[in-house]
């Protein structure tokens, strides 16, 4: 069965067909700049340890910092990861904004944990890539399961990290620790309105 991202890369090929890219930018193209595997320690509630995988990928930051979203979910996968930090990169660069593409997840079942399991996950994630972020390398977002709440327990350990109060780190965060208005609802908002006749 190929992978998401080989599935990505022969649609890159047909989207040649329509554009003139050297050699080199499209060898670049089709491989991710850096992927992050980690292990993250999680004690539960009950004292026990589990250990959950996590990913971060860093597609490409030709045009600026590389942004995307983290997913809580139990099918999350490098491949899944690569292959979506790659559809960022284009959405970007459509978009001709000043960023490259990212993405990131855990591999859990979020309803399985305990609202203190899911911080103490959260913050264990952003331990295990702090070196690997930041806002001017790549901003997180919130994504499939990830919320403001979340976002704000990412925040605030990327920040005790550093020292400083780093709110540009992550995107999605409460209004209350440096949040935009209308965050919580752009995607489904631009979704109507490019709708709309």
């Amino acid at each position: 069965m190929p992978s998401l991202l080989s599935d990505a890369n022969l649609r890159l090929d047909e989207a040649l067909k329509h554009v003139q890219l050297s050699e080199d930018a499209i060898l670049r193209l089709r491989s991710p700049k850096t992927s992050l595997s980690v292990s993250i320690p999680l004690r539960r509630d009950d004292g026990s340890l589990e250990i959950f995988q996590g990913y971060r990928v860093r597609y490409d930051d030709t045009r600026g910092p590389t942004k995307g979203g983290v997913r809580f979910h139990p099918n999350v996968s490098i491949d899944e990861v690569q292959s979506l930090a790659f559809w960022m990169t284009f959405k970007c660069a459509v978009l001709d904004l000043p960023y490259g593409g990212g993405k990131g997840g855990i591999t859990v079942d979020p309803k399985n944990l305990s609202r203190l399991e899911l911080e103490r996950l959260s913050r264990g994630y952003i331990d295990a890539i702090a070196d690997f972020i930041g806002p001017d390398r790549d901003i997180l977002a919130p994504d499939v399961y990830t919320n403001a709440m979340i976002m704000s327990w990412m925040m605030d350990q990327y920040s005790i990290i550093q020292r400083q109060f780093s709110p540009a780190v992550v995107t999605g965060k409460p209004i209350a620790v440096g949040g935009s208005r209308g965050r919580d609802t752009a995607t489904a908002m631009g979704a109507f309105l490019r709708s709309k006749p």
